[in-house]
């Protein structure tokens, strides 16, 4: 019985052990709109939120799975050899989806109450 036990143990921790990082990722986005998807990462990579700023205005949004050796970094796009495009600070986590989803409104308990108790008084005719 104990060798049972010890082999499904084993087997449990090199399932957990072999288990990649699983991140949101999102190519590019502008101000808060970024389309997200799922990724798993490859070997030594971290999630990773990018945070810059284009043509020194447009907020632009990057999120996927980055080489940890890369990590905590700034990067710079250009356009042409003497013109940047864009700078992006790019800051990693490791944990799954550790990278946020954005697009969900942010609802807090004030909001969520007032939306209930309006919609108690329109049922019940108070309102109407």
């Amino acid at each position: 019985m104990n060798r049972v036990l010890l082999s499904v143990f084993a087997a449990g921790m090199l399932f957990a052990i072999g288990q990649a990082l699983e991140c949101y990722k999102c190519e590019i986005g502008f101000w808060n709109l970024c389309f997200t998807t799922k990724t798993t990462c490859a070997a030594g990579e971290q999630c990773f939120n990018g945070v810059g700023k284009a043509a020194g205005f447009v907020d632009i949004k990057m999120k996927g799975c980055l080489k940890a050796a890369d990590c905590d970094k700034v990067t710079s796009v250009s356009f042409s050899s003497n013109s940047t495009l864009y700078n992006m600070n790019k800051t990693c986590c490791a944990t799954d989806l550790c990278n946020g989803s954005p697009g969900l409104p942010v609802v807090t308990p004030l909001s969520l109450t007032l939306a209930s108790a309006t919609g108690l008084l329109v049922v019940t005719g108070v309102l109407a």
